[in-house]
């Protein structure tokens, strides 16, 4: 294995990590399922640093990273909203819809108009670090549910909001990229006849 490969390698544990996540979420066992997910957040973090600390950037690590947040995140959201554990249908319906939105876009894009690589936005990468902070809160309280309750649930509860709105602004955004590419390398084929 080449050491190129590690950045590639950890995204590739994080999305493993999903199945242990998930099904100590079903057991009720939430300690684990935090322990674990932490350990996920912070496999992301570190596969980022690592690719760009010694430049070991490639297309299939610009895949692999944002698949893998989005494996993870969607998996725990839909369990925690399965399990009726604090997720609102409004806050997974929105996360899940914006990501529908943009999977789908950039799939008619790559396949349609233009092989592209994946560039995450500054917006969405503040949306995912949101997005996994709100997962770690809810863990937190369901761990420790006489720690702090109170203060818990005004946390959560602002950062849902927090995330609905930074969802809402990074798939607008991405929807107005999408659009201004797609029109332009349509003018560039139109143009080039």
């Amino acid at each position: 294995m080449k050491l190129s490969n590690i950045p590639n390698m950890i995204s590739i544990f994080r999305i493993i990590l999903v199945i242990p996540v998930v099904y100590y979420l079903l057991q009720h066992k939430y300690s684990l399922a935090f322990i674990i997910f932490l350990v996920a957040c912070v496999s992301d973090y570190i596969d980022g640093y690592i690719a760009r600390r010694y430049q070991w950037e490639s297309q299939l690590g610009g895949w692999l990273d944002p698949i893998g947040d989005k494996i993870l995140l969607n998996s725990v959201y839909l369990v925690l909203w399965s399990m009726d554990l604090i997720i609102p249908d409004w806050l997974l319906f929105c996360i899940i819809g914006r990501d529908i939105m943009i999977v789908g876009g950039v799939l008619y894009y790559y396949y349609r108009i233009e092989k592209i690589t994946a560039h995450p936005t500054l917006i969405s990468k503040i949306n995912t670090l949101m997005q996994l902070v709100l997962v770690l809160l809810i863990l937190i309280k369901l761990s420790y549910p006489t720690f702090a309750a109170s203060v818990a649930d005004d946390i959560i509860n602002a950062t849902m909001y927090i995330v609905v709105g930074l969802t809402l602004m990074s798939g607008a955004w991405y929807f107005i990229i999408g659009m201004r590419r797609m029109r332009r390398a349509v003018f560039v084929r139109t143009s080039s006849h």
